[in-house]
Formats: C-alpha cells, structure tokens, sequence
C-alpha cells in the first residue's frame, strides 16, 4: 500500500519510527515532513498528505502530532478524507472497516511508538466493508460533502 505520513514538530519524534515501521510491514511510504522541532503549522504538512489521497499517490494517510486532534480537524475539512483520531487497535480497524478512514491521526503525546505501532497495524490492515449499511453511509458522508460545498460556492456568488 501507498501511505502518506506526516507530522508537526509535537509528532516529529514519533514520526521516523512510524515510516520504519510501515516501511518493514511492506510498505512504500512518502515522508511529507516536518523533518525537525522547528515550530510548523500543522495544517501546511496536512494538506500535503491529504493532497496525496486525493490524488492517489497515497491510498491512506498518517498524521502525527502532539494529541491527533488537529490533525483529525484538519483532515476532515478536505472532501474526500475521512480521519480520525486512532490511538486503539479498534478504532483504527474498524473505523476501516466502518467508516472508509483514510487517514489515521495519532498523538504522539498521548501513545507511545509501541501502541502506535500496533494501531497502525490495525489501519493498514483494514479494509472497506461490503456491507451495503457501511456503504450508504459512508455514500451520505460524501453527499454532505457536496452539499456543504455547493452551499459555499453559492454564498460567494452572492
């Protein structure tokens, strides 16, 4: 599988440990960065692993930060990611399963690289239930999309 990785300074310590371990389960990952402490915006490295989903460079993302929730945020704002916070095996797995989450968000302040390691295991190892309730679901996920969107378009027309 194709993943995105990326993180902030708060995430930058845990962030080479996840490319390792997802390049040792097989993996090819693209590393966007931060590539030190130095203060960054988070939503800068997040656009840039959203940007690789989108446009199928990645298949699924990893955002490392300090707790995963900006991450989470930030993620949600673009159509067609579904993040979430994951710092359990259950909630990563099955928010694959369930949801369709392409983009995992973890807190490097709130788990350490081991729990990560077994999360992200979880995550990669998931995939897109058949069930036709997870699919429509997932298919009224995406119409919300488009109907936010297009109500923001008309507002700037008007």
């Amino acid at each position: 599988m194709k993943i995105a990785v990326g993180g902030d300074h708060a995430g930058f310590p845990m962030k080479a440990p996840v490319v390792e371990f997802l390049r040792s389960l097989g993996h090819e990952v693209t590393d966007y960065g931060t590539d030190s402490e130095e203060p960054v915006d988070f939503p800068d490295i997040a656009q840039k692993v959203t940007s690789a989903i989108r446009s199928g460079e990645a298949e699924r993302g990893v955002l490392v930060r300090g707790t995963g929730v900006g991450a989470a945020i930030a993620g949600n704002k673009v159509p067609g990611i579904r993040a979430a916070l994951t710092h359990d095996t259950h909630s990563a797995h099955q928010g694959v399963e369930h949801d369709d989450v392409n983009l995992a968000c973890i807190g490097a302040w709130i788990i350490g690289i081991e729990v990560a390691k077994e999360v992200l295991e979880a995550f990669v190892n998931a995939e897109f239930s058949t069930d036709p309730d997870f699919r429509r679901r997932v298919d009224k996920l995406a119409e919300m999309e488009r109907k936010y969107a297009e109500e923001l378009v008309a507002a700037r027309r008007a």
